[in-house]
């Protein structure tokens, strides 16, 4: 799409345009990565179980020089004696298999994540397209592979010839041992010498893995018009509208929430509606609606008023003005300036005398024609 409108993928990927690259299987993989894991597992594995495998190896060696002789005109009895030799082997060699394949896993989703697409194993006419087959070839990528082939090829050489080079007189001074110690010996050699060998790939793959990362971005990029577009699209969902909705309001609920431990008093219907409201005369030309809801709403308010000893007062004629000329935040309307100001006095009158709240007596608010609500 960028070559046709001519723009440049200048913009990073949005999280749909991630999600749908994952879904198709464009996720960032390093083979290196996974090929030095596989090898250094295997090489730890061999360390780890070096005894025994020798021990079964030799086990079997032993086995299979001591064949009876009458067995070789017997097909049936060399068939079992084959079977048992190969199962044994094979199940010896079971755990490096297992470890060499959980590794490759662990490898392998450490920097594109889990996902299995079957897309990306669909084929597909593009694929077979010159022009972007002679753009792989002489590409960024093809360059990379180059360097990557080249860097191997000389870090092995080198540890290589610097293993023999430092145990040269050592492996000369094999051939002075008998053949079963100089066989293990040299076992233990060539098990290090692998572990050695795989460990200098790491070298290979640190650089491997921020290229895949970057080649990967770089491959999602977005022109500013396929941004423009998709999130046209996306606000123009109506699913993804109303999540946001839902998003914004749960954002303002808990903000409202907060501040109700600060009102001065809750406005009741009693059960239907409550108002918070707050009043500073220093810095307030007016009282604030600090929060307001229905239902389960106007619950949560009474109950949160309740856990911080807010003053609650039940006024429905009040609370049902209020709830439907104010809004969140903004001041009280002028026509309930009289009824909100005598609420105030009688919030004042309650906390001046909180032992005897009986003798306090609620005034009737009185509520303009315009603002009273059934």
């Amino acid at each position: 799409m960028a070559e046709e409108t001519g723009q440049e993928k200048t913009e990073q990927a949005t999280p749909k345009k991630l999600n749908d690259a994952a879904k198709k299987g464009q996720v960032p993989r390093s083979r290196e990565l996974n090929t030095v894991a596989m090898l250094i597992g295997a090489a730890c594995t061999l360390i780890v179980m070096g005894p025994d495998l020798a021990e079964t190896m030799a086990s079997l060696l032993a086995g299979g020089w001591s064949i009876p002789r009458e067995y070789a005109f017997d097909t049936i009895k060399m068939t079992e004696t084959l079977y048992d030799q190969v199962t044994s082997g094979l199940v010896m060699l079971i755990p490096l298999f297992v470890a060499m394949v959980v590794v490759a896993i662990l490898s392998s989703v450490s920097i594109g994540g889990i996902g299995f697409s079957v897309e990306s194993l669909q084929f597909k006419v593009e694929k077979l397209s010159l022009l972007k087959g002679m753009k792989r070839m002489f590409g960024v990528q093809a360059l990379m592979e180059m360097v990557k082939a080249l860097a191997k090829a000389s870090l092995v050489g080198f540890v290589l010839i610097a293993m023999l080079w430092v145990n040269s007189t050592w492996i000369i001074s094999l051939s002075n041992q008998d053949v079963i110690s100089g066989l293990g010996v040299a076992i233990d050699f060539v098990v290090w010498g692998f572990l050695f060998l795989s460990c200098s790939l790491i070298i290979v793959a640190l650089i491997d893995v921020p290229f895949q990362l970057w080649n990967n971005a770089k491959e999602l990029r977005m022109t500013l018009q396929e941004v423009k577009d998709e999130s046209k699209d996306t606000l123009g969902n109506p699913e993804i509208k109303g999540r946001l909705r839902q998003m914004q309001l749960n954002v303002a609920n808990r903000r409202m929430m907060s501040d109700v431990p600060d009102a001065d008093v809750i406005v009741t219907n009693p059960t239907h509606f409550s108002i918070a409201l707050r009043y500073d005369q220093k810095n307030m030309g007016s009282p604030v609606v600090v929060a307001k809801g229905a239902d389960i709403i106007a619950m949560h308010i009474r109950r949160i008023g309740d856990a911080h000893n807010v003053t609650r007062v039940e006024a429905p004629p009040l609370a049902r003005a209020i709830f439907y000329s104010t809004e969140i935040g903004q001041p009280i309307p002028r026509g309930l300036y009289m009824a909100v100001a005598q609420l105030l006095a009688y919030v004042y009158q309650l906390k001046q005398n909180p032992r005897n709240k009986r003798k306090v007596v609620q005034p009737d608010f009185p509520i303009p024609d315009e603002h009273i609500r059934d």
